[in-house]
């Protein structure tokens, strides 16, 4: 089907079977860190609060690896963090002193008869955080 076929209001023939195919038909390829990426029943930001509580003088560039995401993000998790109080920070030296506040309320409604305290608790009082390399 060529030019008339068009003018007749056919559809016309295209060269690759793909190319007729919706875009719902067609799966997207996804790059390499969206196929791996998974998702977990923990936010970034309990993530971060975790990893404070046990290290409060990590560096951002430590805690954007142990996260498994970039600087920025961490920036803006720990603005997020100490803007609504669950966390101090303090600068001594050239580094930042974390301090999580335990007593804070979770944010969400249904978790918010809980505190900081209660989900550090959850994860850090269980028997096999000791053994995990990533506390």
């Amino acid at each position: 089907m060529g030019r008339a076929a068009e003018e007749k209001g056919e559809p016309q023939k295209t060269s690759s079977p793909s190319a007729s195919r919706s875009p719902e038909a067609v799966p997207a390829k996804k790059s390499g860190s969206e196929a791996r990426r998974r998702w977990t029943f923990l936010t970034n930001h309990s993530h971060v609060l975790i990893l404070l509580n046990a290290e409060p003088d990590l560096a951002l560039r430590e805690i954007a690896a142990r996260v498994g995401i970039t600087e920025r993000a961490i920036q803006q998790i720990l603005s997020d963090l100490e803007e609504e109080g669950f966390i101090e920070r303090e600068k001594v030296g050239r580094r930042n002193h974390y301090r999580v506040k335990s007593g804070h309320p979770l944010r969400h409604p249904i978790e918010s008869h809980c505190s900081t305290a209660d989900l550090l608790a959850l994860i850090l009082d269980h028997p096999d955080a000791k053994k995990n390399a990533w506390l």
